[in-house]
């Protein structure tokens, strides 16, 4: 484990982003946050898992729908604040039941 990503989740308050990603088509699925809790999990089982900020509490990404994220790999960006989870994913990743949370678009025109 990192040391310099710890360092950023010392405090029981801290949250990181982590950006989740296709492991294969390397197409964004999603992003949620970690604390230090969901970060060990998630290595320790091998299953993405996330800090619920609006329900303050863990989850596991498919724990209730099925639709689990397989952790491939997981990266931190150059300033050890940003997580990359590279996923095999088993079903849409957004709750809305589409592949991507990041199916919509802003209109640029």
């Amino acid at each position: 484990m990192s040391a310099e990503i710890f360092a950023h989740l010392s405090s029981p308050e801290a949250l990181l982003p982590a950006i989740v990603q296709d492991a294969q088509s390397k197409e964004v699925l999603m992003l949620a946050w970690v604390n230090s809790e969901a970060l060990k999990k998630t290595i320790e089982t091998r299953r993405a898992t996330f800090w619920s900020r609006s329900r303050n509490q863990l989850w596991t990404k498919g724990e209730t729908s099925g639709n689990l994220q397989e952790i491939v790999n997981i990266s931190f960006d150059c300033d050890a604040d940003s997580l990359l989870f590279s996923v095999q994913s088993h079903g849409p990743a957004c709750h809305t039941g589409e592949r991507t949370c990041f199916y919509r678009q802003i209109d640029l025109s």
